[in-house]
């Protein structure tokens, strides 16, 4: 991804530029065409091997990605009733983090019980979740109002930055998912990539 793009005036209003649309539409796009990469042509055995049994299959990463979609999606439906943001806030260092620490592999962080991974998991219907997902994510930056006017609570920022951040505006939960999937596209990479992998 690209640096973040500069605040303006018209982005604190609560719209967001031309460029900031571009951006997110771009990552979301990114994010699903690695999953879809990682995922091609995997046989039954492949979606469903574990490096070692604390690990996640493909399968199971899969699921999560949908999960955690799905709940930023609910709270999207919510953000009208968030907290307002103050006057004068500059939402660029937190999109920036969002951008480039939170797709990054190097911190590793347990999910919270409510998006563990299912028991049971087909595969293609949860590809197909996926894709209409990234759909509503890419309407919602049209569809919502004052997508940077509303902050949400954010453990996921709060863990990445060790406490200096601690909330999130609509637009930075969807950079949010798109890294969130970015990052768990890399987990299925390190999965295919282990030596006991299914030939």
């Amino acid at each position: 991804m690209t640096a973040p793009v500069p605040a303006s005036e018209h982005t604190r209003s609560g719209q967001l530029t031309n460029e900031e649309l571009a951006q997110a539409r771009l990552f979301l796009q990114q994010t699903l065409n690695s999953v879809i990469g990682a995922t091609k042509l995997l046989s039954e055995a492949q979606w469903n091997y574990k490096p070692a049994p604390e690990q996640w299959s493909i399968a199971q990463n899969l699921d999560h990605i949908v999960a955690v979609q799905e709940r930023v999606l609910g709270m999207l439906a919510q953000l009208a009733d968030a907290p307002a943001a103050p006057a004068g806030r500059d939402p660029q260092v937190v999109d920036a983090i969002v951008i480039h620490r939170f797709p990054t592999r190097l911190g590793k962080f347990t999910a919270p019980e409510f998006i563990q991974p299912a028991d049971q998991i087909v595969p293609a219907e949860r590809l197909d979740r996926l894709q209409s997902n990234c759909l509503r994510f890419s309407d919602a930056l049209d569809s919502i109002p004052g997508l940077r006017d509303h902050l949400l609570e954010a453990p996921p920022l709060k863990a990445v930055s060790k406490g200096e951040h601690t909330v999130m505006d609509g637009y930075q939960w969807i950079l949010a998912e798109a890294a969130h999937t970015e990052r768990h596209a890399k987990q299925m990479l390190e999965v295919i990539a282990d030596p006991g992998f299914p030939a």
